[in-house]
């Protein structure tokens, strides 16, 4: 199977044009990965606030949609001063490459996300956040045009209460286990994690699908019946 792709702006300007994630968890499920979705709470921040008021709609919006690769951050919980505020957080962000996904588990004290952060991920070439937890500064997240996804939305401060404790290792959320350098990509529906070494096949098969259901589609608006054309074109 031959690739559609050159690089990798070029495969995450595909997959944010012609992908979704329904249409690649269902590849993943025929290649036998049937646990690659990230908690159904998860979803973009935009998705979770009444963000009009804090977005500029006369540019492309950012927010909804995100593809990249895994940058894992592994965080405890404390419950005292630490002796270093925040632990590791600022090597984690300082250390980021283009096209990477700041992705975070472990601690549910406080946020993991906030405006600050949003802007290092920005100049670091970055292209979105993943929190199994909390986001904070909301408005001023939202200004950035920045893909995050979360949980919820909540102030209370990580200084004192969350401890990076290690970076580019394997962490779990949910039903997932994310390796540093996995593919990750979200939308409205959801987060899906891709396993690195299988990523191209999943994207092409992934493609091919997206093609044919939009002929399922089209057939049906002509009015075929869903059953004739799920058979013709091989859906069932």
């Amino acid at each position: 199977m031959e690739k559609q792709w050159n690089n990798d702006e070029e495969m995450f300007a595909l997959m944010k044009e012609k992908l979704y994630t329904p249409v690649v968890g269902d590849i993943l499920d025929q290649m036998g990965y049937p646990h690659q979705f990230l908690p159904a709470e998860i979803k973009p921040l935009e998705a979770l606030v009444p963000a009009e008021a804090f977005i500029d709609r006369s540019v492309p919006d950012n927010r909804l949609k995100v593809a990249g690769y895994a940058c894992t951050i592994l965080e405890n919980d404390v419950y005292e001063y630490p002796e270093k505020p925040f632990g590791l957080m600022t090597e984690a962000l300082d250390q980021l490459q283009k096209n990477e996904i700041y992705v975070a588990t472990g601690a549910h004290n406080s946020a993991l996300w906030g405006e600050l952060l949003t802007a290092t991920a920005k100049a670091r070439g970055a292209v979105g956040a993943i929190l199994d937890g909390y986001s904070r500064d909301t408005p001023q997240v939202l200004g950035q045009n920045f893909p995050v996804f979360c949980r919820a939305t909540w102030a209370q401060d990580s200084s004192i209460r969350t401890y990076v404790f290690k970076y580019r290792c394997p962490i779990e959320i949910g039903q997932v286990t994310i390796h540093d350098g996995d593919l990750i990509f979200g939308d409205i529906d959801g987060v899906l994690v891709i396993p690195k070494e299988i990523k191209d096949e999943v994207l092409e098969k992934a493609l091919i699908k997206a093609s044919g259901e939009k002929v399922v589609r089209k057939a049906i608006e002509g009015g075929m019946s869903s059953t004739d054309a799920f058979a013709k074109y091989g859906i069932l």
